[in-house]
């Protein structure tokens, strides 16, 4: 945990963005790490978590990291939070809460509320648009004998 938090501390002073870090361990072993890089990268999909998960998934050479263990100076966001579940790790540890992080303007809050209203309700428009045969990816997937299931 304390190199987590070395690493946002470090983003901080080099104002790469902001200030959260994270690393991935498998056996005792850091495999991934990454910063929060949203305004350097000009990525909304930055966060520290999500760079981590990419390195350790680059480091591996697959797309789970099944026995492994995410140490985050933050607990995650919704985001980040889907894409740690679709990683499959065995555990996440952090340091500071979601309220912290309100608390010094990062409030993830909003998008918590929104997600749990039914989409016709939320703020984005969303809306199914319908065009013809719309499923094929879909029957195809189906269908296919050579899909990698995840």
């Amino acid at each position: 945990m304390k190199e987590a938090l070395q690493l946002a501390h470090e983003n901080v002073l080099k104002n790469n963005g902001g200030p959260f870090g994270a690393l991935i361990v498998k056996d005792g072993k850091v495999i991934g790490k990454g910063v929060n890089e949203v305004t350097s990268s000009n990525d909304p999909t930055a966060h520290a978590e999500i760079q981590a998960i990419r390195n350790a998934c680059a480091h591996l050479n697959q797309f789970q990291l099944n026995d492994c263990e995410i140490y985050t100076s933050c607990e995650p966001c919704p985001m980040c939070i889907g894409a740690i579940y679709w990683a499959r790790p065995k555990a996440v540890y952090y340091a500071c809460t979601k309220e912290d992080a309100a608390q010094i303007g990062f409030d993830d809050q909003f998008i918590y509320e929104e997600i749990a209203l039914p989409i016709n309700i939320r703020k984005m428009k969303m809306e199914q648009l319908v065009v013809d045969q719309h499923d094929i990816p879909f029957q195809e997937w189906g269908r296919s004998n050579n899909k990698i299931e995840y």
